[in-house]
């Protein structure tokens, strides 16, 4: 029988082929004599990876650091200024809007 730890990290070990082919997916040459190290670089990154994730989490609340319920608030309409009050100021307008020239 054998043990659950060491079948999951055999399922997880990065092989020659493994950096070959992703080498090969993007379009990247890796010279032979770099394979080896590529290939020991690449299954560090993922064991790291994997310690981050299996690294315990005693609290949850870490998400919440500022105590925001909502940081959101409801639109609300409210009184402005009218169109021709807008506009008054404006170089050019035509039908309720600002004219902009085209930079040619």
């Amino acid at each position: 029988m054998t043990c659950p730890v060491l079948f999951e990290r055999l399922v997880s070990m990065v092989t020659r082929e493994d950096v070959e082919n992703i080498a090969l997916l993007s379009k990247l040459f890796v010279p032979e004599e770099e394979l080896d190290g590529l290939t020991k670089s690449m299954q560090e990154i993922i064991d790291f990876a994997d310690t981050i994730n299996n690294a315990p989490s005693a609290d949850d609340s870490f998400d919440n650091i500022n105590n925001l319920s909502n940081v959101f608030r409801e639109d609300e309409v409210i009184p402005s200024y009218s169109n021709e009050e807008i506009l008054s100021n404006a170089p050019e307008q035509a039908e309720d809007h600002f004219l902009v020239r085209n930079r040619e």
